[in-house]
């Protein structure tokens, strides 16, 4: 690709996102400031969904890192609103193809002789197209079939001048993010340059497929167990840097969930199959399929029925090119988040959020642990489907007793946190999809008891030591209450409501901006607590008008005494 074609792709991104930056200084800033608060807060939806289509019009037509951005984008659920969600989810699919004469060049170069030495057919048709490459069925040779044990094979090819792009994308990206890192807000929570530099380590890595192949069969041999789970085997012969040649396992999509039904599938099992999958992945593995969108994910129906009569299935998994690694300290601070979740334990997930470093040090934790409680007491148990039919006044009402809380939105997004977070709310979604009645509680529930079972020994151990603390809490009881009474005897005793007086002030605030952050704070806050354990169950709570997040940090900010 010539270098001025590279330079006018850099400055067209870098300029979007300018003229983006320079609509949301004026209309969330600026406008504000001049009496034109009413109309920006009116017309943000349709600002919103007017971002998203040209963004959408420009990854499509310049493809590459761009689309990688949209996909990104359009599962963040949890904290973009549906207007930008819903516009860039056709992203998944809407991918143009690379001409085959292009593929073609591409692979023989690779391969180093004409495809028909190598494969019996090839369909010139691709079978799907990424960002970054596209996939063609064939058919391999004989010989080689009977040597590998299967003869049906999907090829992925590179796209041409996929890595010089890539490079620039990310040039331009960087611009951008040090612009970020200018609104404080935003610094104060998100470490972007390292975010960027993540996201580009992420996308390297998808363009090797030597790389992708050996964690497909790294995946494999972690499952290999697991007869409810499948993957497609590597043909290593066919296999470089920039080919990959695998198993043909096409099946019924995950997204296509009349198909499963009609082939006499239990849905809801396929959800929690998907569920028990990922937490051995995360929890087990520390390896997990970090790009679970329902074109990588097949439902493949096998002979005979189970005993509820329901046909036999199989989960499988393709394209292993973005993959997540969790750490064990990582993975400790997300144990503790399963089991709070599933004990519904307000403390514990606190400390679970601490351990994941999701809250700024300014974090007022008594409070979080108090909204956790509420959260786990009012919504606990429900379904998804539950959860949608939440009625708003009931959302109201929750958001205005902890109405500080996200006006100071104490959370901050750590960057190894990344692929984990998009895959969990693309797979909350997934499962949602599958079942809407799908109880996260009681998915999570057993795997909780089992984690407190195998980090203490037992649940007896664990009730044991809770008791511990109860009567250790008791002894001390007596002793704590005569120095209170003492303190009333004396006249000293002094009572401080310090959220009272953040209300007061606040309330010298216009009644308008108020009931923005009143709204703001209902449709938000189950999303923001319970990011790190699931984003899908925030995004149910949030509903469907959710405002954007930006929107809500700038209001925190102008809410922070001391900050006026």
């Amino acid at each position: 690709m010539k270098a001025s074609q590279l330079r006018a792709r850099y400055w067209r991104i870098v300029f979007f996102f300018g003229r983006v930056t320079l609509g949301f200084i004026f209309w969330e800033i600026v406008a504000r400031r001049i009496g034109l608060g009413g109309v920006a807060r009116r017309n943000r939806s349709e600002r919103s969904r007017q971002t998203a289509v040209r963004f959408r019009a420009l990854a499509i037509r310049m493809g590459g890192l761009m689309i990688k951005v949209g996909q990104f984008l359009s599962a963040r659920l949890d904290v973009l609103p549906p207007e930008i969600t819903d516009e860039l989810a056709g992203l998944q699919d809407e991918v143009p193809a690379e001409s085959f004469e292009a593929i073609r060049a591409l692979a023989e170069a690779e391969l180093g002789s004409p495809l028909s030495e190598h494969y019996a057919s090839f369909d010139e048709n691709p079978l799907a197209a990424a960002s970054l490459g596209q996939a063609h069925r064939a058919c391999l040779r004989e010989s080689d079939a009977a040597e590998m044990g299967f003869a049906e094979v999907v090829v992925k090819v590179q796209r041409p001048h996929i890595e010089q792009v890539i490079e620039v994308d990310l040039s331009a990206l960087r611009r951008v993010g040090r612009w970020l890192q200018r609104y404080r807000p935003i610094a104060d929570r998100v470490d972007v340059s390292a975010l960027l530099e993540e996201f580009a380590t992420t996308t390297r890595a998808e363009v090797d497929y030597l790389a992708e192949a050996s964690n497909a069969e790294a995946f494999a041999e972690n499952f290999a167990d697991d007869p409810r789970v499948h993957v497609p085997r590597v043909a290593w012969e066919l296999t470089t840097r920039r080919v990959l040649t695998l198993e043909d396992v096409s099946a019924i999509k995950l997204g296509d969930y009349e198909a499963i039904s009609a082939a006499g599938i239990d849905r809801s099992q396929v959800a929690k199959v998907l569920v028990d999958t990922y937490m051995q992945q995360i929890f087990e593995d520390g390896f997990f399929h970090a790009d679970p969108h329902p074109g990588n994910l097949f439902v493949t129906p096998l002979e005979g029925t189970d005993a509820e009569g329901h046909r036999n299935w199989q989960l499988t998994f393709v394209d292993f090119g973005m993959v997540g690694r969790v750490p064990e300290n990582l993975r400790s601070g997300l144990r503790e988040a399963v089991i709070a979740v599933g004990l519904q334990d307000g403390a514990r997930l606190v400390k679970a959020f601490k351990t994941l470093g999701v809250l700024l040090p300014s974090a007022d934790l008594k409070l979080i642990e108090m909204a956790s409680i509420q959260v786990f007491e009012r919504f606990g148990g429900m379904s998804m489907g539950e959860l949608r039919e939440i009625d708003h006044a009931e959302m109201m009402r929750f958001g205005l007793q902890f109405r500080e809380l996200m006006l100071n939105l104490p959370f901050q997004l750590p960057e190894n946190l990344l692929l984990l977070g998009r895959s969990i709310a693309v797979l909350s979604g997934m499962c949602s999809g599958l079942d809407p009645e799908f109880n996260l509680w009681g998915s999570m529930a057993p795997y909780a008891t089992k984690l407190v079972s195998d980090e203490g020994g037992s649940t007896w151990d664990t009730i044991l030591a809770e008791g511990t603390k109860i009567v250790q809490t008791l002894i001390g009881l007596p002793a704590r209450a005569d120095r209170v009474l003492t303190t009333i005897e004396r006249g000293e005793l002094n009572v401080q409501t310090p959220m009272l007086e953040l209300r007061i002030r606040r309330l010298e605030r216009s009644v308008s901006r108020i009931t923005g952050a009143l709204v703001f704070s209902a449709l938000l806050i189950a999303g923001a607590i319970l990011y790190s354990t699931d984003p899908g169950l925030g995004t149910g709570m949030m509903g469907a008008s959710a405002v954007p997040l930006a929107w809500a940090l700038l209001s925190g900010r102008r809410g922070h005494p001391g900050r006026r």
